[in-house]
């Protein structure tokens, strides 16, 4: 049974790592939340050394190599050592003692927790927090960490404490001031929330099978909205089947405080794939689709161009006149759906398809309208701005 949902730790003075405060002197620390505050003050005063930073160093690697931000989620510490978000895992066994083992052993040396120590871990496990490691990929492979922790609100600083090698581990030499300069020089480890590990981004979707494939989502059934009829000044039908391509995406800004991590963007095209009918009958047997799929782009790669191999429409025909597209950089929030159209055209009429695209209210709308097919078939490789993001587009 779980017993805390708040950990109460009281900290003997005179322990390795004792943490500074302003001030006062370091006596008694006082209550130690299950807070990013309070976990941050807790791996703080863990006597970590090149193993731990390894193990981290090791999972946040793994989570980027497959398309995540660079984070080590604590259920991960807890359960599969050095594992990184997605479908490659590294055995606990690897390390000689894991963080979770330290963390064990630190709760059974206070008397507050000795007895509940598993349930203290049960407890961080499912906390949906994370070790989040910005510029992980610069670390020298020895310096230690500043560790601290997202303060909200948006904000752009907040105080760490700084680790240092002792004698029996690390030991913390100071507390300092963070911002996202300081964390671009020199390792710094921030206790966030974890917000992605749950979605397949676009670099897994080549190992996922058809079946759990989270980007396509069927509609209901076609709602037919005749609408002007346009000429078309595109060329004949091509024998063989067309795709259009998202061939690469570029971050102009990032979109939130350093401390989240990452941009997280879902790409989101509406249409009606293999579309050939010649009849207004034959119209109403096709359904339209969505694909889906998400794009992490850390923030050490804002305004860099990264390729992608991502199909929109899969079977891309010259009776499609208009797509839907949306582009929103996830924020959470309550689902909601963008109620939007694709066109096609039987002979001498265009109809509007209804789709239903969903998003949360909180995100930011990077972008949403229409494309006209002719937009696609302007050059081989078609680039265009949306928002604060630039797309590439290839119809192979």
């Amino acid at each position: 049974m779980k017993k805390y949902l708040t950990l109460i730790l009281l900290l003997a003075a005179g322990c390795a790592g004792t943490l500074p405060e302003e001030n006062v002197e370091p006596v008694v620390l006082g209550p130690l939340e299950m807070t990013p505050a309070g976990i941050a003050r807790m791996f703080a005063q863990l006597p970590m050394g090149a193993d731990q930073l390894r193990e981290v160093a090791d999972a946040v690697g793994g989570s980027s190599g497959n398309g995540y931000d660079e984070e080590y989620t604590l259920g991960l510490m807890v359960t599969r050592p050095g594992a990184g978000v997605g479908p490659a895992t590294k055995a606990a066994g690897r390390y000689e003692k894991p963080l979770r083992d330290m963390i064990r052993d630190w709760l059974l040396d206070h008397p507050s927790t000795r007895t509940d120590a598993e349930d203290i871990l049960e407890t961080l496990a499912s906390s949906g927090y994370q070790i989040y490691w910005p510029y992980s990929e610069d670390w020298d492979g020895k310096t230690y960490p500043i560790i601290t922790y997202d303060p909200g609100y948006g904000a752009e600083s907040n105080w760490g404490y700084e680790l240092a090698p002792g004698p029996e581990g690390a030991v913390i030499a100071d507390t300092v001031y963070v911002d996202e300069a300081l964390a671009a020089r020199r390792p710094v480890w921030v206790i966030n929330s974890n917000t992605d590990s749950g979605f397949t981004p676009l670099e897994l979707f080549a190992q996922a099978k058809p079946d759990d494939a989270p980007y396509m989502s069927a509609n209901e059934p076609i709602q037919l909205t005749e609408v002007p009829f346009r000429a078309m000044d595109t060329p004949q039908p091509r024998a063989r089947q067309r795709r259009l391509m998202l061939r690469s995406f570029q971050m102009l800004r990032n979109y939130d405080s350093w401390f989240g991590g990452a941009s997280e963007f879902w790409v989101k095209c509406g249409a009606v794939e293999g579309f050939n009918a010649s009849t207004d009958a034959e119209l109403k047997l096709y359904s339209p689709s969505v694909t889906d799929f998400m794009i992490v782009v850390k923030r050490k790669y804002v305004g860099k161009v990264m390729p992608y191999e991502a199909i929109l429409v899969a079977d891309f025909t010259n009776q499609l006149e208009k797509i839907a597209f949306l582009i929103t950089e996830d924020d959470g929030g309550t689902r909601t759906e963008w109620k939007c159209e694709a066109v096609v055209k039987i002979q001498s009429k265009a109809y509007g398809i209804t789709l239903d695209i969903p998003y949360n209210e909180k995100d930011d709308i990077v972008w949403r309208g229409q494309l006209p097919v002719s937009f696609f078939q302007e050059e081989d490789i078609v680039k265009a701005r949306f928002g604060d993001v630039v797309v590439c587009f290839e119809l192979q």
